[in-house]
This record gives C-alpha cells, sequence and structure tokens, in this order.
C-alpha cells in the first residue's frame, strides 16, 4: 500500500483488520473528496471550452510533472526508516502531489479516453473500435495496479511483504508511472480534436459524398 510505504499510515501488522479497512478508507475518501471527485467536474466545465485532446494533454502533463516531483526527491517525503515506520519527512506533501496526480487524471486521460473514442471512430466501425479502446484501457489499469503493487515492493529482501518478491521500490516505480505518462502526453499529440465536428466530418464521409 503506497501509504504504508511513505509512512503515512501505520504497517499492517500493527494494526487489526478493522482498523487497517478503516484507515485505508479513510486515505481514499480523502483523495477522492479533495481531488479524484474535483477533477471530473472540471472536465464537465471545460471539455466543450478548451476541447478534449487539450484537456488529455494537461492531464498528462501534470501527471508526469507530480509523479516525478514525488520521486526524484521521494526519501525527502518519506523520512528514513525506523522500524516498521519512517520518522521524520513530509508525509502530508507527498500526499497532496499524490492527490494531486489523481485530480489530473481525472481533469485529463481518465475522462477524454471515454469521450474521445465515442465521437472518433467512423460509424461503420464504431462500436468494435470503442469496444476494443475501453479493453484497451481497462487491461492498462489492472497491469498498472498490480505492477505497481509487485514493482513497489523494497529491493531489499528483508523488507518485502509476505508473499511478495524484491521489487524496484517506490522511487523507481514512480519513475517509470512518471515516464510512462510523459509517453502518453507525447501520444496523444496523434489524436485529432473532435470537439465541435460531426462524425461524417472526423471520419471523411463528408470528403468522400463531395468526390
Amino acid at each position: 500500500d503506497i501509504f504504508t510505504a511513505v509512512g503515512w499510515l501505520p504497517a499492517g501488522k500493527k494494526m487489526n483488520s478493522i482498523e487497517e479497512v478503516h484507515r485505508i478508507a479513510r486515505a481514499q475518501c480523502i483523495i477522492a473528496l479533495w481531488s479524484t471527485v474535483p477533477g471530473y467536474w472540471f472536465t464537465v466545465a471545460l471539455v466543450d471550452r478548451i476541447g478534449r485532446v487539450t484537456i488529455q494533454l494537461i492531464g498528462f502533463f501534470f501527471m508526469t510533472v507530480f509523479m516525478l516531483a514525488l520521486a526524484i526527491p521521494c526519501n525527502h517525503w518519506r523520512g528514513t526508516k525506523c522500524g516498521d515506520s519512517f520518522c521524520g519527512g513530509n508525509h502530508t506533501a507527498f500526499v497532496a502531489l499524490y492527490a494531486l496526480t489523481f485530480f489530473f487524471a481525472n481533469f485529463g486521460p481518465n475522462s477524454t479516453t471515454f469521450i474521445i473514442p465515442a465521437e472518433l471512430f467512423p460509424a461503420r466501425v464504431h462500436s468494435t473500435c470503442h469496444g476494443v479502446s475501453a479493453a484497451a484501457g481497462k487491461a492498462g489499469a489492472i497491469v498498472g495496479t498490480f505492477g505497481f503493487l509487485y514493482a513497489a515492493q523494497s529491493t531489499h529482501i528483508s523488507e518485502v511483504e509476505h508473499g511478495y518478491h524484491k521489487g524496484i521500490g517506490v522511487k523507481n516505480s514512480l519513475l517509470v508511472l512518471g515516464i510512462t505518462n510523459a509517453l502518453g502526453f507525447i501520444f496523444t499529440f496523434l489524436i485529432p480534436e473532435t470537439m465541435g465536428r460531426s462524425l461524417e466530418d472526423i471520419s471523411g464521409e463528408n470528403n468522400d459524398q463531395e468526390q
């Protein structure tokens, strides 16, 4: 769990199951209320003003910035290891930056990847391509969730949680996520803007009819 890894929550073995669920749920609720949900509000308010591609670019850009801001000085945010927890550091600032990545995920690709496929693909292959796009997004979410869980394990075997193998550590895992977001930013330039355009215009069907 990322909150335990940075010292914001105690290790699981220091809590009973009810307390652990309560603390994790509370942390996730705080992030949802202050970042995830407002991110959707901003998308709804601005998607028809600045465009889908612009929102996706903004999201990927700031997700990259905040992931790198978390990863590069990770030891500063986390502090030093003290038994099963961490001493010093700035856990509140880490969680705030972490929450901002969720804000820009929802004011960004987590919203636009639902909108753009619905408007982009030609009518004759619309359902198939939209389904493939949605499936690819869900596959990426699964790989990211479980991949981070395993990759974020400590590089020292004595600190690895029971049932896991050695990973690359939280810092390197966040660097990988930052690089992935940067690639998403670059590839977004290949996507045409769909705001204010009809499906026939985007697919080129109007040009075919004129010819």
